[in-house]
């Protein structure tokens, strides 16, 4: 005889009925539960009582531990925890900072240190980190499990070429936000949600999902005249649109920069997973070179590749007033000072230790940075993407950098970030 519980009823209740169900159980050779029906019993250990008597078919309440509470994102931390504080020039991420204090000064958090950092006078690498030390307290990122390490890859600004009309050499359009996509702020209707929104667009009277990459591409013949301009690569383009930003060449030598707007919704996918999956390319060979020689090698399978991805971003056009494009602060970025980071649980603006290794080797690299940019794949609290610069020599680093690290947060001395071990929940 088999018995099929619901796990709502508790071990006591079976307990008591325990003497009935051994009448019927003992009386005949014991049946096995079958692997489609699941365990016979499966309660909370600390409701169980003792059986009155056993036999083969006795259910047996398991042990059941209580799960344990996600870490807190910020711990305490002390200068000594940093590798390589001593080690580096902190001279480049103080100036970063700086152009970061053009918005962080606007809250109150950050007013009085950002008015202190302009007075500094001493900027030699010795006196500029006994200032950090000084006015600054260090916060360990710790991911929800309790571990302290984390993702960091690299990002950069690529360089195209490309034509305000299309042409046989440049025929890829370039898009800035269509007009037909909604976006709702989800914050605006339950706070709870902060930096959560739904994109899509209205058929009838429905919001439903807006075009993903492989729908867009049918739209793009319709949409032509509302193109910002046409680009001469796809695979290249499909990694602007990774990066956030890029350059466009045109034939007489000028540029124009092209900076993240929106994207439609969906949520990014890998195609270095996707070659992966697929047995094309292996684990090692997936990183941006390895990708765009697949591509190279593959013509006719190019948008199968690129599709496997359904997220799509749009762009504005810049002018070109900076060395470096704008981040999510719409401040210039630094290379290899700036980062980009998940704001969920990183301060934008914020002064951040990293400590990791050069892009594919084990040298080590140790950096003050500034928390100054984000991206659709940065999410999780010990989770960096790292900016190199603009053109290709930035892009040879950026396409390899896959690292592991870990990062600690700088706030003003006597600041108790909110979710920190100590701090106010």
């Amino acid at each position: 005889m088999f018995l099929s519980l619901s796990s709502s009823i508790s071990c006591r209740a079976i307990a008591a009925l325990t003497p009935i169900f051994l009448l019927a159980a003992c009386s005949q050779a014991p049946v096995q539960p079958s692997t489609s029906d699941g365990p016979l019993l499966s309660m909370p250990a600390a409701t169980c009582a003792a059986p009155v008597a056993t036999c083969p078919a006795c259910p047996v309440c398991p042990v059941v531990k209580p799960p344990k509470p996600d870490a807190k994102p910020l711990q305490a931390a002390q200068w000594s925890d940093l590798p390589g504080w001593n080690d580096d020039d902190p001279s480049a991420a103080f100036v970063a900072f700086l152009t970061s204090c053009t918005a962080l000064e606007k809250k109150p958090l950050w007013q009085t240190f950002c008015r202190d950092a302009r007075g500094v006078v001493d900027k030699n690498p010795a006196s500029l980190r006994a200032w950090f030390e000084s006015n600054t307290r260090p916060w360990a990122l710790v991911n929800p499990d309790g571990g302290k390490t984390g993702l960091i890859t690299g990002y950069y600004e690529p360089v195209l070429t490309g034509s305000r009309t299309r042409s046989k050499t440049a025929g890829i359009p370039v898009f800035g936000p269509p007009d037909d996509m909604i976006t709702v702020e989800l914050s605006d209707l339950y706070p709870e949600l902060k930096h959560m929104r739904l994109r899509g667009r209205i058929e009838g009277r429905k919001l439903i999902p807006y075009y993903s990459r492989s729908d867009w591409a049918a739209q793009e013949a319709k949409r032509a005249s509302d193109a910002i301009l046409f680009v001469d690569d796809a695979i290249d383009f499909f990694f602007m649109q990774i990066q956030g930003s890029g350059q466009v060449q045109f034939a007489d030598g000028s540029r124009v920069r092209l900076n993240y707007a929106d994207q439609n919704g969906h949520p990014y996918k890998s195609i270095g997973r996707w070659l992966i999956d697929k047995g094309e390319l292996k684990s090692h060979e997936a990183s941006m070179q390895g990708i765009k020689a697949w591509a190279k090698a593959n013509p006719k399978r190019l948008a199968e590749l690129l599709n496997a991805n359904p997220s799509l971003v749009f762009f504005r056009e810049l002018a070109l007033t900076s060395d470096s494009p704008p981040g999510a602060m719409g401040l210039p970025l630094t290379a290899e000072r700036s980062i980009a980071v998940d704001p969920r649980h990183v301060s934008l603006g914020a002064p951040v230790w990293l400590a990791t290794t050069r892009p594919n080797s084990d040298q080590v690299m140790n950096k003050l940075m500034l928390a100054q940019d984000t991206g659709g794949a940065i999410r999780g609290v010990v989770r960096a993407d790292f900016f190199w610069g603009s053109g290709t020599e930035a892009g040879a680093q950026a396409g390899k950098m896959k690292q592991s690290g870990q990062m600690w947060i700088l706030f003003p001395r006597d600041h108790i970030p909110e979710n920190s071990e100590g701090g106010v929940k």
